[in-house]
C-alpha cells in the first residue's frame, strides 16, 4: 500500500503546502493577449491538459508505493483525458443520488474501500521558465487529492469544485518532468458535498502551470464607489505582491480607449486608486465592461471591470438604485456525455439558450463553477448567485439536519469552502449575492462564513436558504441579508410581502419544480412577485437535465438516470428535472417561463378601437431596440398585419400605442402582437421573437347557415346491437356496452375500437406525489359498467340513446355515476351530452372526458385552439389560439420518462383524420382539452424510458376529448397543484359532437 498520511479522514487537515487562495486570472506578457482572455497565447501559461496514463483501484489500500517515483514504469497503464470524470470513462460506478449518502452516515469517516484513481504525466518545462516561479493549478478535483512532483511529494487538497495551486519551484527543472496525483473518491469533504447530482470522481476541470516573476502580483480585489447620483466611479484596486514592485494599472473603456490610470510602489500590501467621470454603468441588460490592466514586471494582468452598486433598500433589491427582479435558473455543471466535465462552448450554449428565453439570472446550484464561466456571465449579462461547495442534506437523514454546521471540528471546512470561492471570484461584476451553501442546516458555522463574507465583502449581499424558520435551526439570521425560501407557495410569499413586519427581501432561490411536463404554476407566482417590492424573483427548478447519454444492449441511445446503472441507493428520475434535455433541447416548460418572464407587458385598453398600453419591464432599458408587429387573424387566416412606429417607454414605464386595424364583420378574430429584436447580437439573430401577446377581438361569430333539411336515417336492430344508416354513413352502437361499435362514412370505418370515458392520464413528474393517492383510489383501474341503454326518442331524422353509467376500480364503490345521452341525426352527426356525479370524498380527478380508437394511417391533426405545442390549464401562456396542421407525431411531446403529454388546451374544434382528409370532426359548445397520440395513457404509465416507447409504437391513433385535464403544477418538489386547477367538481356535464366526414367534401 501507498505510504501516506491519511489526511482524507482528518478534519483537522484540509490542505498541505496548498497556496492561499487568490483571485482568478492568468499572467500575460502582452495586454492584446491578456484582454483577450486566450490562454494558449500567453508564453506564461502551459496546460497539463491531454493524455494522461491512469490506473483504476477499488480501494486505496491497493495502491504499491512508488508509483508516483521517476523511475515508476507506467507504461502498461491506461490512457485516461484530462479532465474528465472516471464514471463516464468505463471506471467506477455511475451512481445518482440526491440526499441520501452513499455510504454509512458516521462523520468524518468514509468506506475503508475507498476507489483510488492514479494519474501519471510526463511534460517539459522550458528554459525560459527558468528563472521563474512555477506554479500547478487545478481548477476542480473530486474529491481530494495528493501531488507528487519528479518523486517528491509537493501536497494535498479537498474541496472538489474550487482550485487549489501549489508552488513547483523547489520541484521542477528544466526540461522532462514527472507529475503523479493520487485521486480518492471519498474523503471528510464528501461529507459537505452531498448535493443532488451524479457522484462523479476525478480531475474534472483544466489543470495548467504558470510561470511567474521571482515578484510578482500574488492577488488583486477590484473595490468600486459610485457616487450618490452615480456620476462619478472609483475603482480601488487592492493588490497583493510577493516582494517590491512597481505596479501600473490602466482602466480602458469597451472600445479599449484609456479612462484612467494610476502607479504605484507596493512591497507586500498597495492599493491603486482610479476615478472614472460619468461611468456607464453594468447590468444584464446593458452589460458594459470596462477591462483593468495592470502591469508589473514582465506580467499583465487583466480583469473585467463592470461598475454597479448592490443594495438593499426598505427590504427592496437594487442595483444602480433600481429595485430588480431576478428571473432566474439553478444550473449544476452538466454534460450527457463528459459528466460534470464542460467545455467552454458548452457553457455558451447554455447562456445563448438562458437569453434567449428572458432568463437573467443563474444561481451556481450549488458549488462555484469554472471562473471562465462566470467571465461569460460578465459578458452576456447575468446575475449570478455564486453559491460556496458545501451541501451536507444527507444528515437529516441521520436525524440530525444541523449535526454539523452546528459542530465547532466542522467550522474550518465550512469556511475553507466560501474563502475560497469569495477569494477567487470576487473581481466578476455579474455575482450580485454571495450564497453560503444549500441545504445543511443553519447554525454557527454558517454564521461564521456569513460573518467572515460580510468583512472581506460587504459590496454584495449575503443569501443563505437553509435558515428558513421551518427547518427549525437556530433563529439568529442578522448575518444574512436576505430571506430565502425553496418551494414556498404562492400564497406563503404574498403573506410575507404584505406583512409590514417583512423588513428583508425574499428570494425563491428554488421555486417551480421543472421536472418532466412542467412546471406549471410560473404565472401564479409572478403575478404576485411583480405586485410587491419585497420579492426580489427566484430561480427555477433546474435548468438542464442530468441524463448521462449510454446505450442498451441492442445499441439504442438513451438518456439514463439514477439506477440505470445498477446503483444503490439511487434517486430514480430525479435528475431529470431540467428546462432542457440533457444535450438542451428546449421543453415546453422552457417556452413557459420565457413568456410569463419576458421583459415587456402589452394590455388591451380598448381592443376594438386597436388602443393597446405596452409597458417597460426591463430595469435599466429603453425599446429601441425591439420592433412591434401586429397581425389580425380570422378564423385562423391572416387578414391584416403592420408594425407600430416610434414606441417608447422607459424602465418600468408605459406606452400607448395605436394598432390601425379594422375589425371583421364576423369570425373567430384575434390580433396578435409579436416583439422581436430589430438586429443581430450576441445571442441573438434579428427577428428572435422576445414575446407576445394575443387578444380576442369583440367581433360577432359567422352566424349558421339557414337549416338543411336533415336527411331521413334507418334504425335496425338485432342482439343489443342498434345500426343507424344514413346516406353516406352507417354507425352501430352497443346497446350492452353503452359505446358506438362502429362509426363510417362512404364504408370508411372511423374506429378501431369502441370509444370509453376515462379519468386516468399517465402521470407527469410532478404528479409523484399525488399519483400514491390516485393508486390507492385505483384510478387506473377505473372501467365502465353500464346500469342500462335505451333508446329514449326516435323519428325519421334522429334517435337518441340514454345510458346510465359507472366509472369504478375493483374494491372501491364507484369514481363517477353519470348518464350519457347520444343523438344522431341523419347528417351522421353523433352528439355527446353527459351528466356527472363524483362521489364525494375522492381526491381531484387527472382527467375526465372521451378516449376514442382511430384506425390505422389517421395522421392528420387539424384543430383550432391553442398551439403550436402542448398546453394546460396552467401551462398556456406560451401559446396562441389559431389553426393548426400538425401530424399526430407532431402532437407528441418526448420526456425521457413517458408521461402525459401533448394535449391543446382550449380547443374549438378538432379534425383528425388520414392524409386524404378522411376521418371525424370534433366539436363542442365549450372549448375542451384535446389531444391525439400513438399511445394510450397505460402505454406511457408502463413505459421507464422513452427509447422503450419505439416498441409500443400503435399503427392506430388515440384521440382524447376532455371535459378536463387538471394542471400540470410542479408538485414533484414543489407546493400542491393550486386549487382552481384541479377537476374537482362533485357534478359537472360535457358535451361534445362528432361528425365523419371527408375533408374534400367541407
Amino acid at each position: 500500500m501507498v505510504r501516506i498520511e491519511t489526511y482524507w479522514e482528518d478534519l483537522t487537515v484540509l490542505q498541505v503546502n496548498r497556496e492561499a487562495p487568490r483571485a482568478y486570472y492568468i499572467p500575460y506578457r502582452e495586454a492584446e493577449n491578456a484582454l483577450a482572455k486566450k490562454r494558449g497565447k500567453s508564453p506564461y501559461y502551459q496546460t497539463l491538459n491531454g493524455s494522461w496514463k491512469f490506473q483504476y483501484h477499488r480501494t486505496v489500500q491497493d495502491v504499491q508505493d512508488g508509483f508516483y517515483s521517476e523511475s515508476a514504469d507506467v507504461s502498461g497503464w491506461d490512457d485516461l483525458i484530462v479532465p474528465s470524470c472516471w464514471q463516464v470513462n468505463g471506471y467506477d460506478q455511475c451512481h445518482y443520488t440526491n440526499v441520501n449518502y452513499p455510504f454509512p452516515c458516521d462523520p468524518p469517516f468514509v468506506p475503508n474501500d475507498n476507489p483510488a484513481g492514479l494519474y501519471v504525466r510526463e511534460f517539459n518545462i522550458k528554459d525560459e521558465w527558468e528563472a521563474k516561479e512555477k506554479y500547478v493549478v487545478f481548477e476542480g478535483v473530486n474529491s481530494c487529492f495528493y501531488l507528487w512532483v519528479n518523486g517528491a511529494f509537493v501536497g494535498y487538497s479537498q474541496g472538489s469544485r474550487i482550485p487549489a495551486e501549489f508552488n513547483l519551484s523547489p520541484y521542477l527543472r528544466s526540461g522532462r518532468n514527472k507529475m503523479a496525483v493520487m485521486v480518492l473518491k471519498w474523503c471528510d469533504g464528501t461529507y459537505i458535498e452531498d448535493q443532488d447530482l451524479w457522484r462523479f470522481s476525478g480531475i474534472f476541470r483544466d489543470v495548467y502551470l504558470l510561470a511567474r516573476d521571482p515578484q510578482h502580483i500574488r492577488d488583486v480585489f477590484n473595490r468600486q464607489e459610485l457616487s450618490e447620483d452615480y456620476s462619478k466611479a472609483l475603482l480601488r484596486c487592492e493588490v497583493e505582491t510577493s516582494g517590491r514592485l512597481e505596479v501600473r494599472a490602466e482602466l480602458r473603456n469597451a472600445v479599449q480607449e484609456l479612462a484612467a490610470s494610476a502607479t504605484a510602489l507596493v512591497d507586500g500590501q498597495g492599493s491603486l486608486e482610479l476615478e472614472v467621470a460619468s461611468p456607464v454603468l453594468w447590468n444584464a441588460e446593458n452589460p458594459y465592461l470596462y477591462s483593468l490592466v495592470i502591469y508589473s514586471g514582465e506580467e499583465v494582468l487583466s480583469f473585467q471591470t463592470g461598475f454597479r452598486k448592490i443594495e438593499i433598500v426598505d427590504g427592496v433589491f437594487q442595483i444602480n438604485g433600481q429595485a430588480v427582479k431576478l428571473k432566474g435558473v439553478n444550473r449544476h455543471d452538466s454534460h450527457p456525455e463528459l459528466g460534470q466535465t464542460v467545455p467552454v462552448n458548452h457553457m455558451i450554449k447554455d447562456l445563448v439558450l438562458m437569453k434567449q428565453h428572458n432568463i437573467n439570472t443563474v444561481r451556481t446550484s450549488h458549488y462555484p463553477n469554472d471562473p471562465r464561466f462566470l467571465e461569460l456571465c460578465n459578458e452576456f449579462g447575468f446575475y449570478v448567485i455564486d453559491e460556496s461547495d458545501l451541501e451536507c442534506h444527507g444528515v437529516f437523514h441521520a436525524g440530525d439536519y444541523h449535526m454539523l454546521t452546528k459542530n465547532p471540528d466542522w467550522e474550518k471546512a465550512f469556511l475553507d469552502r466560501v474563502i475560497r470561492m469569495v477569494e477567487r471570484d470576487k473581481n466578476h461584476p455579474s455575482i450580485v449575492l454571495w450564497s453560503m451553501g444549500n441545504e445543511s442546516g443553519y447554525d454557527r458555522n454558517h454564521m461564521a462564513m456569513a460573518r467572515w463574507t460580510k468583512s472581506r465583502d460587504a459590496s454584495r449581499p449575503v443569501h443563505y436558504e437553509g435558515s428558513d424558520p421551518r427547518h427549525k435551526g437556530s433563529t439568529d439570521t442578522e448575518v444574512l441579508d436576505l430571506e430565502s425560501r425553496m418551494y414556498a407557495s404562492v400564497q406563503y410569499i404574498e403573506d410575507y410581502a404584505s406583512n409590514p413586519d417583512s423588513t428583508k427581501p425574499m428570494f425563491l432561490c428554488e421555486y417551480s419544480h421543472a421536472m418532466g411536463n412542467g412546471p406549471g404554476d410560473l404565472k401564479d407566482y409572478w403575478d404576485v412577485i411583480y405586485q410587491y417590492p419585497k420579492l426580489m424573483g427566484g430561480c427555477v427548478w433546474e435548468w438542464s437535465d442530468h441524463g448521462i447519454k449510454t446505450q442498451t444492449a441492442d445499441g439504442t441511445e438513451f438518456f439514463a438516470y439514477g439506477g440505470d446503472f445498477g446503483e444503490a441507493p439511487h434517486d430514480g428520475n430525479f435528475c431529470i428535472d431540467g428546462l432542457v434535455d440533457p444535450d438542451r433541447v428546449p421543453h415546453t416548460g422552457l417556452l413557459e417561463l420565457k413568456k410569463v418572464i419576458a421583459p415587456i407587458r402589452i394590455e388591451a385598453a380598448d381592443v376594438q378601437t386597436g388602443r393597446f398600453t405596452i409597458t417597460n419591464l426591463y430595469d435599466f432599458i429603453g425599446l429601441s431596440h425591439l420592433s412591434f408587429i401586429w397581425k389580425v387573424e380570422q378564423d385562423g387566416e391572416v387578414i391584416q398585419q403592420g408594425v407600430l412606429e416610434n414606441v417608447t417607454a422607459a424602465p418600468h414605464a408605459g406606452a400607448s400605442v395605436h394598432a390601425p386595424y379594422t375589425l371583421p364583420e364576423t369570425g373567430r378574430c384575434f390580433v396578435t402582437f409579436s416583439v422581436k429584436l430589430l438586429q443581430d447580437c450576441r445571442w441573438a439573430e434579428a427577428g428572435h421573437e422576445i414575446t407576445f401577446e394575443q387578444f380576442e377581438l369583440p367581433v360577432t361569430a359567422a352566424k349558421a347557415s339557414a337549416m338543411q333539411k336533415i336527411p331521413e336515417i334507418r334504425l335496425g336492430e338485432r342482439e343489443q346491437l342498434l345500426v343507424i344508416e344514413g346516406f353516406d354513413f352507417r354507425h352501430e352502437f352497443d346497446l350492452h356496452g353503452g359505446m358506438f361499435r362502429k362509426i363510417s362514412k362512404h364504408g370508411v370505418d372511423m374506429l378501431a375500437a369502441p370509444p370509453k370515458f376515462n379519468i386516468w392520464r399517465a402521470p407527469t413528474d410532478n404528479d409523484r406525489k399525488i399519483k400514491r393517492v390516485w393508486a390507492e383510489e385505483g384510478y387506473e383501474r377505473a372501467v365502465l359498467h353500464v346500469y342500462g341503454s335505451e333508446i329514449v326518442s326516435r323519428s325519421e331524422t334522429a334517435v337518441d340513446i340514454e345510458v346510465k353509467f359507472s366509472l369504478g376500480g375493483y374494491i372501491h364503490i364507484p369514481y363517477i355515476r353519470g348518464t350519457a345521452c347520444w343523438h344522431v341525426d341523419g347528417t351522421g352527426e353523433i352528439k355527446l351530452n353527459v351528466q356527472v356525479n363524483v362521489r364525494e370524498g375522492l381526491s381531484f380527478l387527472p382527467r375526465f372526458g372521451l378516449q376514442l380508437v382511430m384506425p390505422r394511417g389517421t395522421e392528420e391533426v387539424e384543430y383550432f385552439g391553442f398551439g403550436p405545442h402542448e398546453s394546460y390549464i396552467d401551462k398556456r401562456q406560451s401559446v396562441k389560439k389559431g389553426k393548426y396542421l400538425l401530424t399526430v407525431d407532431d402532437m407528441f411531446e418526448n420526456y425521457i420518462m413517458p408521461q402525459e403529454n401533448g394535449a391543446r388546451f382550449g380547443t374549438e374544434w378538432a379534425v383528425v383524420s388520414s392524409e386524404q382528409g378522411m376521418g371525424l370532426k370534433f366539436t363542442a359548445p365549450q372549448p375542451f382539452s384535446f389531444s391525439a397520440s400513438h399511445f394510450t395513457p397505460e402505454d406511457l404509465t408502463g413505459a421507464t424510458h422513452d427509447y422503450e416507447l419505439s416498441k409500443l409504437k400503435r399503427k392506430e391513433t388515440i384521440v382524447h376529448l376532455d371535459y378536463k385535464m387538471s394542471g400540470v403544477g410542479s408538485n414533484s418538489c414543489g407546493p400542491e397543484l393550486l386549487e382552481q386547477y384541479r377537476l374537482n367538481e362533485t357534478q359537472f356535464a360535457f358535451e361534445i359532437s362528432m361528425m365523419p366526414l371527408f375533408k374534400e367534401d367541407e
